[in-house]
């Protein structure tokens, strides 16, 4: 069989597609032919699209969705309209079936499947959660001409009735070494300041709007650490040296987070690559963050959401103030900067939370504070879920299923963004997306400003560039 991936995810500055690296490689090894048509990169999709399927036949095409919207409260743009043109351009130049997925696709399967048929433009199957069993179990089944129906994951059309059948999650040990090839890496690298890896998957923690879970599932399970840094060993030989983890936390289990430091060390590639990790502060230990910063980590993106007690509980996040303040001790100490992420506009915000936490934020001694303002609910996430059973003062968006749907505390509505201003005052580490202050703009998606700033040289996280060239 003959089988293309498509990526789908235009947002500049452009972000490597790490799921279709990872599923072409699993697919190659499975002995398929694999193409892979990059979309970041055309002018017009639906000539590139023609273009492709004219020179590549194929018996099966993945359409990655990775992102479903910008997630920010203040602009909501959805980008559920280039899904369905792309597939449009893909049904009018092959008959080949098309599978949805990706972590976009994952968190709302069922809405986005049903909304493409109910728009003229549906898909033959979609794959909710980790693509490189389930994608290689389809192809096995259909180049069988056996009936996939049964294989987990799947969405798929019985007539009329859309059927899932339940996630279930593979060994990640039995996956091949990642090779790397199948993404322009070295471009994405060039024109994005960074490329993505990934040390495990999963996450076992309940923050109440988070959908990680529900798309990655709730037990955490680890890649093997020397398969780890040989990726990254990899991507260093195509002159590659700034990364981001792609894991929900990095350091949910510390023992495997210090071996996959411990191998970077052991390859030598501590001293020849910069990257970056998203983590928690529970139970974050001066001992990681002195392996971390051997081991060439420049910079931790910790989603902190706020800084009140009150507010931390309501959330479930598990961890205080303290061991905040704590966190930024011990990163500070080892040579690593630090981000601290805030969520303001959930259930309970009041003035007194948001000062609490600003000022805790004021406290610490760290590089750089982003701010979002209003809860993404995500259909299967807590929020969602307790929402779907209510109705509730404070939601934006809809009432389409796939239009970005937003809660704000109603209170904190009209005062929130002025209150901000006030308790932030000129302080410029702290970055949050207000219309009228584009130099403080923490969307990146199409910012102009980050987008220079790549093309002139700087590379790493987003978040880390942005408060250099402040």
């Amino acid at each position: 069989m003959k089988i293309t991936l498509v990526n789908t995810n235009r947002i500049k500055p452009p972000i490597t597609p790490v799921g279709i690296d990872y599923i072409a490689e699993a697919l190659y090894c499975a002995g398929y032919r694999v193409s892979v048509l990059d979309l970041c990169w055309s002018s017009d999709p639906d000539v590139d699209i023609q273009k492709h399927f004219a020179n590549n036949n194929a018996d099966l095409v993945g359409v990655s969705i990775r992102n479903t919207d910008d997630c920010v409260y203040t602009s909501r743009e959805s980008f559920f309209g280039i899904y369905g043109s792309v597939i449009g351009a893909i049904k009018r130049n092959t008959d080949a079936p098309i599978v949805l997925g990706g972590i976009g696709f994952s968190t709302m399967p069922r809405l986005i499947m049903e909304k493409l048929t109910q728009s003229g433009t549906p898909a033959d199957y979609g794959i909710r959660g980790e693509g490189e069993f389930a994608f290689v179990a389809l192809a096995n089944a259909l180049d069988k001409k056996d009936s996939p129906d049964h294989l987990p994951g799947l969405l798929f059309y019985n007539g009329e009735t859309l059927r899932e059948n339940p996630m279930t999650f593979g060994n990640l040990d039995d996956l091949p070494i990642l090779t790397r090839r199948w993404a322009d890496n070295k471009r994405y690298f060039e024109e994005g300041g960074q490329a993505g890896f990934e040390t495990s998957r999963g996450c076992g923690f309940s923050c109440i709007y988070c959908a990680e879970p529900a798309a990655k599932g709730t037990k955490v399970r680890l890649k093997d650490a020397e398969k780890t840094a040989l990726e990254l060993n990899h991507l260093h030989k195509m002159k590659i040296d700034h990364f981001h983890t792609c894991d929900s936390e990095f350091n949910v289990d510390e023992k495997h987070a210090k071996a996959v430091c411990s191998q970077i060390i052991a390859k030598n590639l501590g001293n020849h690559i910069r990257w970056y990790a998203y983590c928690t502060p529970a139970g974050f230990s001066k001992d990681l963050a002195l392996y971390m910063a051997r081991a060439g980590c420049a910079g931790i993106n910790f989603g902190v959401d706020s800084g009140d007690p009150g507010m931390l509980d309501r959330l479930k996040r598990g961890f205080s103030p303290a061991d905040i303040k704590t966190t930024a001790t011990h990163c500070k100490n080892a040579g690593i900067a630090v981000m601290f992420d805030l969520l303001f506009g959930a259930p309970g915000e009041t003035e007194k939370s948001v000062r609490n936490t600003i000022n805790l934020m004021k406290q610490c001694d760290i590089d750089c504070v982003g701010i979002a303002c209003g809860i993404r609910l995500y259909p299967e996430s807590g929020l969602g879920l307790s929402f779907k059973k209510e109705n509730r003062d404070g939601i934006k968006g809809g009432p389409d299923p796939v239009t970005p749907v937003f809660y704000m505390e109603p209170s904190m509505v009209e005062e929130l963004t002025a209150l901000l201003h006030r308790l932030i005052g000129g302080e410029e580490r702290f970055l949050f997306y207000d219309p009228s202050m584009p130099d403080r703009n923490y969307n990146y998606n199409t910012n102009q400003r980050l987008s220079r700033a790549i093309e002139a040289g700087h590379r790493g996280a987003y978040w880390d560039i942005l408060r250099k060239i402040k």
